[in-house]
């Protein structure tokens, strides 16, 4: 997929299925290939390439846009369900009571996600390190 057309990189975390979920079902409705999407959990991701850490990226969903600008958050999925033709529901997001509560209930999931997707075991949540890079 050509990047250059894409009007959204998307960040996910492809260890958490809902996450899993949602990006399968943007995929299924992304027909005109508006988004690429980036799976920070991939063994060969490398959070330096883009100048964040992988905990920026684990903290809420990222987007990087054309220009190289980056969104995060709720305004990411707005982006991507704008991207698949679905502004009319993106719309009524934008109302102050509807923003507040999504960005409110967003960064909830994505402070809690490991716990409540079941990658939490004796109260320790933990993410797989990226794999070791050779630098030369």
């Amino acid at each position: 997929m050509d990047r250059e057309y894409c009007e959204i990189e998307a960040f996910y975390d492809g260890d958490c299925p809902l996450c899993r979920r949602e990006v399968n079902l943007l995929k299924r409705f992304d027909r005109r290939h508006k988004i690429h999407f980036t799976d920070i959990a991939a063994d060969d991701f490398d959070p330096d390439v883009y100048g964040k850490t992988q905990s920026e990226f684990m903290e809420e969903m990222q987007g990087r846009l054309p220009d190289g600008s980056w969104v995060s958050g709720v305004e990411v999925f707005r982006r991507l369900y704008s991207a698949i033709g679905l502004r009319w529901l993106v719309a009524p997001t934008h109302l102050p009571g509807i923003s507040h509560s999504l960005d409110y209930l967003y960064r909830h999931f994505a402070r809690h996600r490991l716990k409540l997707t079941g990658r939490c075991q004796q109260g320790q949540c933990t993410v797989k390190p990226p794999q070791d890079k050779v630098h030369s």
